[in-house]
């Protein structure tokens, strides 16, 4: 059965890492890079400012980088490296067959992808700070996909390790929002006794 998986997985990333061309290449490589998403962030952080103040955007901004942090220590720091799979690039059964751009090959271990689960981990957490994460959180999902598909795309990810850090970096926004929510609760605690001290005292 495992053995199977692994040959489906092996069959989806050819087929998508195969179906490439020059000019594809170039933006898929760009996808693929952090600093390109630098504006959408900076809107991100915008909109919560616009929706809930300053104060509560720096808080909710805090979450954010912390779960993009958690999840890709979790995902590079420690699970890679426990699981101990090869990226397609370094799979000595799949040299020749994997489409490699500009060189890069990436390190040594793919499972899971940080890239899916950092993306996740921000998609998730920011619609569920929204609030609004079942009718206008699927843009941020637009974000996650093409990400996630470049990391196919260039060979050094195959369709499980996609899977496993969509579900690491859910995983991971769903407990920093349930510690977010508790942070609330005690700035809303503290908030109300001291609406309720006398004035003066």
């Amino acid at each position: 059965m495992i053995d199977r998986l692994i040959e489906i997985d092996k069959s989806w990333l050819l087929a998508i890492n195969g179906a490439h061309c020059e000019w594809l290449d170039v933006i898929m490589w760009y996808i693929s890079q952090a600093w390109i998403w630098i504006p959408l962030y900076a809107v991100l952080i915008g909109l919560l400012m616009w929706k809930f103040g300053w104060k509560r955007a720096l808080l909710y901004t805090v979450a954010l980088v912390a779960a993009v942090g958690l999840s890709d220590w979790i995902s590079s720091g420690l699970i890679k490296h426990w699981v101990c799979r090869p990226r397609p690039t370094h799979e000595p059964t799949l040299e020749g067959l994997v489409h490699i751009v500009n060189g890069y090959v990436g390190g040594q271990y793919g499972f899971v992808s940080s890239h899916a689960a950092n993306t996740m981990s921000l998609a998730v957490l920011f619609g569920l700070i929204w609030n609004k994460i079942s009718r206008q959180g699927w843009w941020l999902m637009i974000y996650v996909a093409v990400n996630c598909y470049s990391r196919m795309y260039l060979g050094v990810h195959y369709p499980g390790d996609i899977i496993g850090g969509l579900i690491v970096g859910t995983i991971i926004a769903l407990i920093v929002y349930g510690l977010l929510n508790q942070v609330e609760r005690v700035r809303k605690v503290h908030e109300d006794d001291e609406a309720c001290l006398p004035s003066g005292s």
